[in-house]
């Protein structure tokens, strides 16, 4: 199999620091590779160096100058001045330029007709009406509607959004997507995860999403300490293999250390005579030493900080109310928040996810009805557009300003910098600038940030976006043991079903419906709702009936009475199904989500059972 790209000799890094060197890696036609690492790793600098943005120190990309690369940046750039008809439809593709005159013609309220039948005839020669309805599609799951519109208008999600509209219209052959799955929300993720398996795509991507990178990508790359680890196989085949390779490593360097302090004693005796020694065993202590000092311990984030003290009232929304241009936002939502709530937010891009947490954390003061905060709640919000970092500042002055000292969950007081070694950032980058931490880094800053108020009610708004899978696991496990309020808001399904006992539904005409479970619930509910036809109109029966017809036979009437039993039974499996839930590892979401179709099939039956009940109950009463 002829290889599209490849990586020979690769080296890079910033700020006289290398993130990688000698770096060597291949992709075939339709592999869908998915990159991973840790923040910081050079995983993001790998793309653009693969997408030919610009060239490595050392090495070199190798590629057919004809194959066409797409790239999707996390922060794509722009046109000064162009409209989103401008950057969408290219000048060298007589389709798309016919599609956008067309396009842009049924925007105004009075379409010349003579030009309409021209471009009516064009697209029909051209054959390009499949076409046009494939850019159609695409633009309206990106929520762009409004060709005519400036791109410096857009907010930083529409301009995502809108890259990677024009990268799936260009259909490149070779796609580098950068953090795909930000800013969409679960129904856009669950299309693009369909159309990028169509065909015979060949794809390299980064996203921290474990659901998406399962669904997509066959092949799992690790950028580790500047080394390439290949992975054929989903995501749960890389954990096992990653642990092994790493319980090997650590048996490695443990024999290097023991043997690279018989070699310093051997170096350290009659130093005079150092000369004669033999010259390659010398060489080899060297070499042995510099892999020891290279090898650096598998450290982890840790988040243990100290919840406040929480009360018996927590929060209240009493009848809240909220508009926006004329458009009903929140229409008469109450709720009374309780101990351990852990309340998933969900709903379309546009629906007011925002909006509503806002309103709970007095950012916004609703037009109608009020809020009622407990006088222990403690909030921390962690914002989807994160924190506006000074970029001159340095990292340990910026977590400073909030404390020098931090109380732990275990009662321990710490200082910032020893908080900040916790949270993966050496003595290096504490006394370094902002400005020379991964996107990813100062996201895990952020939260830190937001942990260090000691938080009971922790909101968590879109916490996923950039932050590496390592330290979503570790965030994971924090939740999990949180004991406070959690809402949390995420286009993650892994996440929301891992954490999430409750949805509230934003449904985009003002209505918050809430749901009792989780989100793959959810939508599997959603899914039978859709399968269960709809009852037959019911009709008079004739008078001639007798009420002795409608009595209950004796094998009904055995039904009756053992429906009880069979409920109790039902509920029992539903209770052990929860349980169980609760202690399968946070990586074996396969697991999870065959447990939650067994709940959910479950709450089918019982459903049913209980509508049989009502049946003969009433029949029974005649």
């Amino acid at each position: 199999m002829s290889t599209l790209i490849a990586a020979e000799g690769l080296g890079h890094g910033y700020h006289d620091e290398w993130l990688f060197k000698n770096l060597t890696l291949g992709i075939n036609p339709g592999q869908r590779v998915a990159l991973v690492g840790i923040n910081g790793a050079g995983k993001s600098t790998l793309l653009k160096l693969l997408a030919e943005r610009f060239s490595p120190l050392e090495g070199k990309i190798v590629k057919n100058k004809s194959v066409k690369i797409g790239f999707l940046d996390q922060e794509p750039s722009f046109p000064e001045g162009y409209s989103i008809s401008d950057f969408i439809f290219s000048l060298e593709n007589k389709q798309q330029q016919l599609i956008k005159e067309y396009e842009e013609l049924i925007e105004d309220p009075n379409p010349d007709e003579n030009t309409l039948n021209r471009l009516y005839e064009e697209l029909s020669e051209h054959n390009a009406w499949e076409y046009e309805h494939e850019i159609k599609t695409i633009l309206s799951r990106m929520g762009i509607n409004h060709l005519q519109q400036k791109i410096s208008t857009l907010s930083g999600g529409q301009k995502k959004r809108l890259a990677l509209a024009k990268l799936l219209i260009e259909d490149p052959e070779i796609y580098v997507l950068d953090e795909p799955t930000n800013h969409l929300d679960i129904d856009t993720i669950e299309w693009l995860e369909k159309l990028l398996t169509s065909g015979n795509k060949t794809i390299l991507l980064v996203t921290h999403d474990r659901y998406f990178l399962d669904n997509v990508c066959n092949t799992i790359v690790e950028l580790d300490r500047g080394k390439i680890y290949n992975y054929n196989g989903n995501y749960a085949f890389f954990l096992e293999k990653k642990s092994e390779r790493e319980a090997a490593d650590e048996s490695t360097f443990q024999k290097n250390k023991n043997l690279l302090k018989k070699e310093l004693e051997w170096m350290r005796r009659m130093p005079a005579a150092r000369t004669v020694k033999s010259q390659s065993r010398i060489n080899s202590f060297y070499d042995l030493e510099e892999k020891t000092k290279q090898r650096s311990d598998n450290q982890k984030v840790t988040l243990n900080v100290k919840m406040s003290r929480q009360g018996n009232k927590i929060l209240e929304l009493n009848h809240i109310g909220q508009t926006f241009d004329d458009k009903k936002i929140i229409d008469d939502f109450s709720y009374v928040f309780k101990r351990g709530d852990r309340i998933g937010l969900a709903g379309k891009n546009g629906t007011g996810k925002s909006t509503l947490l806002n309103i709970i954390t007095g950012f916004l003061k609703p037009e109608k009805g009020n809020v009622d905060v407990g006088d222990t709640t403690v909030y921390g919000y962690y914002k989807q557009g994160g924190l506006a970092f000074n970029e001159k500042e340095r990292v340990i002055d910026i977590v400073k300003s909030d404390a020098e000292y931090i109380k732990m969950a275990d009662g321990q007081t710490i200082s910032a910098s020893a908080l900040l070694t916790l949270f993966l950032f050496p003595p290096k980058k504490q006394h370094g600038m902002v400005e020379k931490l991964s996107g990813g880094e100062k996201k895990r800053l952020h939260l830190m940030k937001v942990l260090m108020q000691n938080p009971n009610f922790l909101i968590l708004d879109e916490p996923t976006n950039d932050l590496d899978i390592d330290t979503l696991n570790v965030l994971e496990e924090f939740l999990e043991n949180f004991p406070g309020v959690l809402i949390l808001v995420s286009h993650d399904r892994y996440l929301l079903d891992k954490m999430s006992e409750q949805l509230f539904i934003m449904e985009g005409n003002g209505g918050v419906s809430i749901y009792n479970g989780n989100y793959s619930e959810y939508r599997i509910s959603l899914d039978n709702a859709k399968d269960i036809p709809l009852p037959k109109a019911k009709t008079q029966e004739p008078n001639t009936s007798t009420k002795e017809s409608k009595k209950l036979t004796f094998k009904e009437q055995k039904e009756l009475d053992e429906i009880e039993e069979t409920v109790a039974e039902k509920e029992n499996e539903i209770e052990e199904l929860t349980k169980s839930m609760a202690n399968i590892d946070s990586v074996d979401y396969k697991k999870i989500q065959e447990k939650a179709s067994q709940i959910e099939a479950l709450n089918v039956d019982l459903e049913n059972i209980m509508q049989r009940w009502v049946e003969l109950s009433d029949r029974a009463g005649n």
